[in-house]
């Protein structure tokens, strides 16, 4: 079942359940893949769907950072609510045993020897956890700790 087909079903479950918070950010997924489509001019494929839940789970955490910072937790909360929602969409992120076994091949491939060779560090990591869902920052730090 591809991401767009799981969605569909859950926006038909949450419309049968009457369950109004989640059926609003059903609508409010399924409203930017369409979105995306009409731009692309084609339907997405599950790579470019979960791409695209990625930017929305993004933007959901500063959202919800900015409300939580402004002093607005309801709202703070409904964003960390479709947060959830979102992320369930998306596999699990890699291991932190992975992610540090990745960070280590890759320098060992590019032969990066300073924090000045980050870059090409990241690009190899990040090409191969292309589809995944893992915070670039985090990643970053990892590999300059590694580099150090």
């Amino acid at each position: 079942m591809t991401i767009r087909e799981r969605l569909l079903a859950d926006l038909v479950a949450a419309l049968k359940a009457k369950d109004a918070p989640r059926l609003e950010a059903l609508r409010l997924v399924k409203a930017a893949l369409q979105k995306r489509e009409i731009e692309i001019q084609h339907q997405l494929d599950d790579a470019e769907a979960m791409a695209l839940l990625a930017t929305l789970i993004k933007q959901r955490h500063e959202a919800a950072a900015a409300f939580a910072k402004g002093g607005r937790d309801d709202l703070a909360a409904k964003e960390r609510a479709e947060l959830e929602l979102l992320e369930s969409y998306l596999p699990p992120p890699p291991s932190a045993d992975a992610l540090d076994a990745l960070v280590t091949a890759a320098i060992a491939e590019t032969g990066a020897k300073s924090a000045k060779d980050i870059g090409a560090v990241m690009r190899v990591v990040m090409a191969k956890l292309t589809g995944q869902r893992v915070d670039g920052k985090a990643l970053n730090d990892l590999a300059r700790a590694k580099l150090s």
